[in-house]
C-alpha cells in the first residue's frame, strides 16, 4: 500500500496488545480500530476484514507515537521549522499525534486571538493529527478560560527566562492568579522548572561545556520544583514538570505526590541519551535548558523511571536555524539552547531502554499512553483497543540505521544524534487508517486534523484547514452515537479563523 492508501486491516506476528505481545489482525473502519482478532483465526481473517489486508510479517505493530513536547515555532520563526517539516519528521519516526509548545512561535499561544492565528497557521500542513498548548505569562489570566474554551490541551510557563522576549517568565503573583483561573477545570499547567539562584562568577572557557553546565546547576530545577509542588498542593490544579533533567528533585516530587498533589513530570530523549562527559568543546548542538547533566545524574534518571517516579519520556523537539547554535564560535554561552530530536525520539529510547531492562509494553507506556493521558487524548490515542482512533506505527525493534544527513526530516538538520546508530527503525506511519509514512516516502498530501481539548473528555477532531460552516466535524468521543441516548456534546467548529459553539444531541 503506497503513502496516501486507506488501510481496511493489518496483521502482524507481533501486536502489541495492552501488555502482551501477540500475533492479530487489526481491522480498521472510519479510520478507527474496530476489532482486533487473534492470528489464530488468520485462515478466515481476509474474509472477516472483508478487505484488503496490509501483512507487515514480524514487524512490530504497536499505537503511533504521542509526543506531547514539540516546537514547531509556526508562524514566526519558520526558518527554524514548520508544520509541514515538523509534522513530516514525525510521520518519519512513528508518531502520530504532536502537541505543538506555544512558543517560539510569533505570536505566542498565549491570547484566544493568536490561538486562532496558530490554527490558521498550521492550516492544510500537517501530516499528523496536531493538538496546542496555550501559554501562561504575566498580565494573561482573563485569556486562559477562553482558550480551554476553544479547545487548547492545556497551558506552559516559565519560571525562568523563556530565551524569547515576546513569552516573558511568571512571578509567583502571577501564578496565583492562575492557578486560580484553572481551579475547577480538567487542564493542565505544565512548567519548565528551573528558577535563577545566585552564582559565582566564573571566566571558564566558553567553549568548554562544562562551563554552561555550571551555569545552570542543579539547584535551579530544584528550587523551582518546590514552588510547583506547593502551588500543586495548595491548589489541586493538574501540574505537570516539563523536561526534568536533574535527578536531585525527585525525592521532592515523590514526597508531593503521595501527599496528594496531583502532579506528574517527564523528562526526555537527550537526557536519557546523552551525557555531560561525552560532549565535545564547541559542540553547540548539544545545548539545551536544562542541560545534559552527567553519567551518574542519567543513571538515576533511568531508576526513577523504571520505579515510576517519572512519567513519561517526549522529545523537546526544539530547532533553530545552524547560525543561532553558534557553532563558528562553538560558545556554549551564547548558542541557543535547543535540540532536533522529534523524528528519533522511538528509535533513541529503545537503544538504551532495551539494553536497561525495559520491555516494549514499557515503550507503549511511556511514549504513547502517559503522554496521551497527560493532554486528555486518551480515550482516542495511545492505545491499540477498538473504538481507538487506528494510529499505529510499525517498526522493526531489532534492525539497526545510522542518522544521516540525507535522512533527517526536519528543516534544520543540525543534531547531536547524525551519526549515531540507532535500534529501531520505522517503516510504517498510519493516522486514522491512512498511510502517511512508508519507508522514505509521505502521503502525497497531509492527512492530519488539528484536536481541540473541552471539558470532560470530549475530544473533538476538526479537519485540517476547514474553514466554513457545513464543513463535517469528526466527533472522536461520539462518534458512536447509540451507547448513550441523552449524551450532549459541545463541538467548537472553527468558522472564518473564529471559534462558535454548537451543540449536537446524540441519537
Amino acid at each position: 500500500m503506497e503513502p496516501g492508501s486507506t488501510v481496511s486491516a493489518v496483521r502482524s506476528s507481533r501486536v502489541l496488545c495492552g501488555t502482551e505481545i501477540r500475533p492479530a489482525l487489526i481491522v480498521i473502519k472510519e479510520g478507527k480500530i474496530h476489532k482486533i482478532l487473534p492470528e489464530s483465526s488468520g485462515s478466515t481473517g481476509d474474509t472477516a476484514a472483508g478487505c484488503e489486508v496490509l501483512d507487515v510479517g514480524d514487524r512490530l505493530v504497536m499505537p503511533g507515537i504521542v509526543d506531547c513536547h514539540v516546537h514547531v515555532n509556526e508562524p514566526g520563526r519558520t526558518t527554524w521549522e514548520g508544520f509541514w517539516t515538523a509534522t513530516r519528521a514525525a510521520a518519519a519516526g512513528g508518531v502520530t499525534t504532536i502537541v505543538d509548545m506555544p512558543l517560539n512561535s510569533i505570536p505566542p499561544t498565549t491570547t484566544l486571538d493568536n490561538f486562532h492565528e496558530k490554527m490558521a497557521a498550521a492550516s492544510g500542513k500537517c501530516f499528523v493529527d496536531t493538538a496546542f498548548w496555550g501559554g501562561v505569562i504575566p498580565g494573561n489570566q482573563l485569556e486562559l478560560l477562553p482558550m480551554i474554551q476553544a479547545g487548547v490541551a492545556g497551558f506552559k510557563c516559565f519560571l525562568i527566562h523563556s530565551g524569547v522576549e515576546e513569552f516573558p517568565h511568571v512571578t509567583d503573583e502571577d501564578l496565583h492568579m492562575a492557578m486560580k483561573q484553572l481551579q475547577g477545570t480538567e487542564t493542565v499547567l505544565l512548567f519548565h522548572a528551573e528558577r535563577d539562584v545566585p552564582l559565582p562568577s566564573d571566566e571558564a572557557d566558553p567553549k568548554e561545556y562544562s562551563t554552561f553546565l555550571k551555569s545552570r546547576p542543579d539547584v535551579m530545577e530544584l528550587e523551582a520544583i518546590r514552588t510547583v509542588t506547593e502551588l500543586c498542593l495548595k491548589y489541586q490544579v493538574h501540574c505537570h514538570i516539563v523536561h526534568l533533567s536533574s535527578a536531585q528533585p525527585l525525592a521532592l516530587i515523590q514526597a508531593a505526590k503521595q501527599a496528594g498533589a496531583p502532579l506528574t513530570v517527564e523528562t526526555t530523549h537527550h537526557y536519557l541519551s546523552l551525557s555531560a562527559e561525552h560532549i565535545p568543546a564547541g559542540a553547540t548542538q548539544f545545548k539545551c535548558c536544562p542541560p545534559i547533566r552527567g553519567v551518574a545524574n542519567q543513571e538515576q534518571l533511568w531508576s526513577a523511571l523504571k520505579a515510576g517516579q517519572i512519567d513519561m519520556v517526549v522529545s523537546d523537539h526544539s530547532p533553530c536555524t545552524p547560525d543561532l547554535k553558534r557553532l563558528d564560535s562553538g560558545d556554549f554561552t551564547q548558542a541557543w539552547g535547543g535540540i532536533s530530536s522529534l523524528q528519533f525520539g522511538l528509535s533513541l529510547f529503545w537503544t538504551s531502554a532495551s539494553k536497561k531492562g525495559f520491555t516494549l509494553p514499557d515503550v507503549a507506556r511511556l511514549l504513547c499512553q502517559r503522554t496521551a493521558q497527560l493532554c486528555r487524548l486518551d480515550n482516542q490515542k495511545g492505545s491499540l483497543v477498538p473504538g481507538h482512533d487506528a494510529d499505529l506505527v510499525i517498526w522493526d525493534p531489532e534492525k539497526e540505521f545510522e542518522v544521516k544527513d540525507a535522512s533527517i526530516h526536519h528543516k534544520n538538520k543540525l543534531t547531536p544524534y547524525l551519526g549515531l546508530t540507532l535500534l529501531g527503525e520505522v517503516s510504517v506511519t498510519i493516522v486514522r487508517g491512512r498511510v502517511v509514512y512508508k519507508q522514505g516516502t509521505f502521503s502525497p498530501t497531509p492527512l492530519g486534523k488539528h484536536l481541540l481539548l473541552h471539558q470532560g473528555k470530549t475530544q473533538v477532531s476538526l479537519c485540517d484547514g476547514e474553514k466554513t460552516e457545513g464543513t463535517q466535524v469528526s466527533l472522536c468521543d461520539g462518534e458512536k452515537t447509540g451507547e448513550d441516548p441523552g449524551l450532549t456534546v459541545t463541538v467548537w467548529k472553527t468558522v472564518a479563523r473564529h471559534v462558535t459553539e454548537g451543540t449536537i444531541l446524540a441519537k
